[in-house]
């Protein structure tokens, strides 16, 4: 069996606001990540997906809960991991314009943290690894004297997922790295993303809202609703089988090109309401207020998550035949 790499336990990271208030942005998530494998990780916009993305990658510290990596826990140790740690887990930002220092050409931008965590190169050895890291993602090695403006919006994200390589990393957190791309451009990303993850052995967490996209990227499909996991499972059970109510809606909702696919979507289930906030969450289910076939219990009693087939868990109060 595929070792693990990464054990979430009962994550959760609040921001506190004015008046006693607080945003629970993720609430109690617990999930796992096994090594070469792609987990999607999926919701709407504030479901707190990029939230647990900059967990997981050290930039905030967890409220409660633990993140173990390889056997470390590192919740335990805040924000302060260890060199090793910080370049096996590296994230891949969702807008590469921002991310990218436009000051910089690219060669300093992939040579930047090699002098930090490949101190044992030369200047000379940092350049040929620079233009190895190109040529790596599809790109030619002039690009290496060119700034970031000079570039395409593609060929920007393929630099940032070099720059993300430069530290040999073994964990790769994915936040919407395709979704300010044109579609012809997200294609040639995602493909090159696959081939490197066979090349070098990598694992991704895969975060979208593009539900269409787990389907031919992803191994597993975590679905994130309001800061908690309401389904996990398989991605071939989980386009074939989908058992949570919101889970349904969202697959309902992704439009297709023929009616073969058609006839595999869920029946039509409509949106109705919006996510509350996160300041003031229901109790009960997250979701009941949207829920057509919602219990009594599910606006009093929050569910808990339970395993219907084998690797298929779903958090619901609803019956599951």
């Amino acid at each position: 069996m595929t070792k693990k790499i990464l054990e979430v336990r009962r994550l959760k990271k609040y921001f506190p606001l004015k008046n006693r208030l607080v945003v629970k942005a993720v609430d109690d998530v617990t999930l796992d990540l096994y090594e070469g494998e792609t987990l999607g990780l999926v919701g709407e916009s504030g479901s707190g997906k990029s939230t647990i993305a900059y967990v997981l990658a050290g930039m905030y510290e967890a409220t409660d809960g633990d993140i173990f990596y390889r056997g470390d826990n590192l919740a335990k140790t805040g924000l302060y991991r260890t060199l090793k740690q910080k370049g096996e887990i590296q994230i891949v930002f969702q807008d590469p314009g921002s991310s990218l220092n436009p000051r910089r050409t690219v060669r300093k931008s992939l040579i930047l943290p090699m002098t930090i965590h490949d101190r044992g190169l030369s200047r000379e050895g940092m350049n040929r690894r620079a233009e190895e890291l190109l040529e790596a993602v599809g790109l030619p090695g002039e690009f290496a004297d060119r700034y970031p403006r000079a570039l395409g919006g593609g060929e920007r994200q393929l630099i940032s997922v070099a720059r993300a390589l430069a530290t040999h990393p073994s964990l790769m957190i994915l936040d919407e790295p395709t979704s300010a791309l044109d579609v012809s451009i997200q294609a040639k990303v995602i493909s090159k993303l696959i081939d490197l993850q066979k090349e070098l052995n990598l694992t991704y967490l895969f975060i979208t809202h593009d539900l269409s996209l787990m389907r031919n990227v992803a191994d597993r499909v975590a679905i994130l609703y309001l800061g908690r996991l309401c389904e996990q499972a398989p991605a071939a059970d989980f386009f074939e089988n989908p058992l949570h109510p919101y889970t349904q809606m969202l697959l309902s909702s992704i439009p297709v090109a023929t009616l073969e696919e058609e006839k595999l979507k869920p029946a039509r289930i409509s949106s109705t309401g919006e996510i509350p906030s996160p300041v003031n969450v229901p109790p009960g289910c997250a979701f009941h207020l949207r829920c057509r076939d919602r219990l009594p219990i599910c606006g009093q009693e929050r569910p808990q998550m339970r395993e219907i087939a084998p690797g298929h868990s779903i958090c619901c109060h609803l019956p599951i035949h």
